[in-house]
């Protein structure tokens, strides 16, 4: 069974202006008014402030402007904070950009997990969560899930650097006994995801009727979550779950990438003649697939948004928010963040 609850009076959340973190923001600032906040993002290219501009504005939430690979700043902001639970989601996460720059991936997702366990210890916090991935599992056949005790097997510089992390955080645990948890999830979707991933790449090709592309045969399976799922199992683990475990997050939505695009295009009123395949990614795992039975076991968690009407809602969101998706794509949001931050 689970541990008794446990309600973080400063939260630190990394990576928190990106595409899960900012939901998990607004998540906690809803569900947990008695939390205070720290967002500490480096704003690479796909952290974004317009995600978080309703938060701007809540006495609960503080953004900080830092890359987790400043060991000295890690150290200052846990006790100037006085933070007392992490929930770590910054990291470099595209498979793609992995393969021609694996070495900061190494720096980010390795590295700077490092600093935060140190500092986090040092600081003497409650919990610290890492937020991982399904694709530290590799590949699955076309039967069978990914549970807990799959041994790791990553296939792409992305997924072993996650798989890297996890094991920090799981040896901060049995080593000095440090709470850590770990949580691995499936493929989420639903609002501020930036457009170079699958679905919002769809939605803003489909509206504009360009290509879309497609891996190989498109016949690649993913399980995939929503978002705002995703933030209450994120906020369940953190507060019930079990130091030292691992939670896997899915959503009991195997599709095919076809099956994705063909969706959206259907959505969108759109003809299936817009889909373009393209040479298939190095390394392109076949099959992902999530048992959750633990997470729904031991808290009663469940999806409860089905992909139909996820994606219902996902399609939606992007077309009542192209101006956010036009800054973007252009970039323009990037020259702003140099103007206020100097270049990164």
């Amino acid at each position: 069974m689970s541990s008794a609850t446990y309600t973080p009076r400063h939260l630190l959340i990394t990576g928190g202006a990106g595409f899960i973190g900012s939901n998990l923001v607004h998540y906690i600032l809803e569900h947990a008014p008695g939390t205070h906040i720290v967002n500490l993002d480096a704003l690479t290219y796909a952290g974004n402030l317009a995600n978080l501009a309703d938060a701007q504005k809540n006495p609960n939430y503080k953004f900080v402007h830092v890359d987790i690979r400043d060991a000295d700043a890690m150290n200052r902001i846990m006790a100037e904070h006085e933070i007392d639970a992490v929930i770590h989601l910054a990291a470099e996460s595209h498979v793609d950009r992995s393969i021609t720059g694996p070495g900061v991936f190494v720096e980010t997702n390795v590295s700077g997990t490092l600093n935060l366990l140190r500092a986090a210890r040092e600081a003497r916090a409650q919990r610290f969560l890492q937020v991982g991935t399904d694709e530290v599992y590799g590949s699955l056949g076309p039967t069978g899930m990914f549970t807990e005790t799959t041994p790791l097997d990553p296939h792409s510089p992305y997924s072993a650097s996650k798989a890297a992390a996890d094991h920090l955080v799981s040896a901060w645990w049995h080593t000095y006994q440090f709470p850590t948890l770990i949580t691995r999830c499936s493929n989420n979707y639903g609002p501020y995801q930036f457009p170079e991933k699958l679905l919002p790449l769809m939605i803003n090709n489909a509206r504009q009727s360009k290509p879309l592309p497609v891996y190989g045969d498109g016949l690649n399976v993913r399980d995939w979550l929503h978002v705002h799922d995703h933030c209450a199992a994120l906020w369940t683990v953190l507060t019930r779950g079990r130091p030292g475990e691992v939670y896997n997050v899915g959503g009991n939505n195997e599709k095919t990438n076809l099956e994705v695009v063909r969706a959206v295009l259907g959505l969108m009123g759109k003809p299936e003649s817009l889909i373009t395949y393209v040479k298939d990614r190095p390394g392109h795992d076949r099959r992902y697939a999530i048992d959750a039975t633990k997470m729904m076991t031991e808290f009663g968690w469940k999806p409860s948004v089905t992909f139909e009407t996820g994606l219902r809602m996902t399609v939606d969101w992007y077309r009542d928010h192209q101006s956010w998706l036009e800054q973007i794509v252009s970039g323009e949001y990037q020259r702003y963040y140099e103007q206020m931050y100097g270049r990164r």
